[in-house]
């Protein structure tokens, strides 16, 4: 009878036990834990991840209030060793998704990993920079956003701001896949209404300034497509094309925001909101990457920075999309 009684006692613990441990995984499931690795700092990349952060966050306290959302935020500050270590980094912690914003932070965060489900925003042409088979279907670990906007419309909208028959500038950084791709579809428009254009590549922030410099006299105005170093340039590249009295129109209105003059575009905030949606299918629904096709923009905007508009001679209220 004793042995018996220890028995009983024993197969009890051991299923009191097993609930704890259940109770405690199910707990832990009330954690969603999501990577981002964002390439570097600036006004476009920062909106696209805040408005992931805030859909995302809101999304799932709707579906659950005891549910929460864990961040682990890396940003590359630019260097690409930081983000390959950083990708490693990101992959190696088992979050439930990462998030990768613009080209170079996909690229890294897909060579790490082929199982963690990748979700990425401000990336230009993902089928190019070999993230995924196909837009429709990825086939891939990888979904996500492009901000790929009408580069015809904004160099359009640049044509109505000009006020000489001097050739279109366009700066951009050659080693961007996403800018060479867009600076191939404005040869292309420029060909077909028989526009003169000079473009400039630079590689470094340290050469903008001189290179704005270099074209003030050239050119009646500048496009800038959605460019990382741009973007992260436009202050200066502000300054030196009020000082030329030169028309600037960008990629995106963050960039406009920061130094232009006026684009019709992408909001990066949008955008990250947009794919936050997508990364919600993954996460609650159990949608799979490779079979969610890639989105482009919902949403497209005229903005117009009335205060650099004014300081070039421009009236803001004769702004109109193109």
């Amino acid at each position: 009878m004793k042995k018996y009684l220890i028995g009983l006692m024993t197969i009890m613990a051991a299923v009191i036990l097993a609930g704890c441990t259940n109770s405690s995984t199910a707990t832990d499931k009330k954690t969603i834990n999501v990577g981002i690795l964002q390439v570097v700092p600036h006004g476009s990349l920062d909106e696209a991840r805040k408005g992931f952060k805030e859909e995302l966050s809101k999304e799932v306290k709707q579906h659950d209030k005891s549910m929460k959302v864990n961040y682990n935020y890396q940003n590359a500050q630019g260097d690409q060793a930081n983000l390959n270590s950083m990708a490693q980094q990101l992959t190696q912690k088992k979050n439930d998704l990462i998030l990768g914003i613009a080209t170079p932070s996909a690229q890294a965060l897909a060579k790490k990993t082929k199982s963690t489900p990748i979700v990425v925003t401000a990336v230009t042409n993902l089928k190019s920079a070999g993230l995924v088979k196909d837009d429709r279907k990825p086939a891939t670990n990888v979904t996500g956003t492009k901000d790929l906007g009408p580069v015809d419309k904004q160099v359009k909208l640049l044509t109505t701001l000009t006020k000489s028959s001097k050739p279109i500038g366009v700066m951009y950084n050659s080693s961007e896949e996403n800018s060479v791709l867009q600076v191939k579809m404005v040869k292309e428009y420029a060909k077909n209404h028989h526009i003169k254009l000079n473009i400039v590549s630079v590689t470094s922030t340290n050469d903008v300034a001189s290179a704005v410099s270099g074209m003030a006299d050239k050119v009646s105005g500048i496009y800038l497509p959605t460019d990382n170093l741009m973007a992260s340039s436009m202050k200066t590249i502000g300054k030196k094309a009020r000082e030329a009295k030169l028309p600037v129109v960008t990629g995106s209105i963050e960039m406009a925001e920061d130094g232009g003059v006026a684009t019709y575009g992408i909001n990066y905030n949008d955008l990250g909101k947009q794919t936050a949606k997508m990364a919600y299918k993954i996460l609650i629904d159990k949608k799979k990457p490779q079979d969610m096709p890639v989105e482009t923009s919902h949403t497209l905007r005229l903005y117009v920075n009335k205060a650099n508009a004014k300081a070039i001679g421009i009236d803001p209220s004769k702004i109109t999309k193109p």
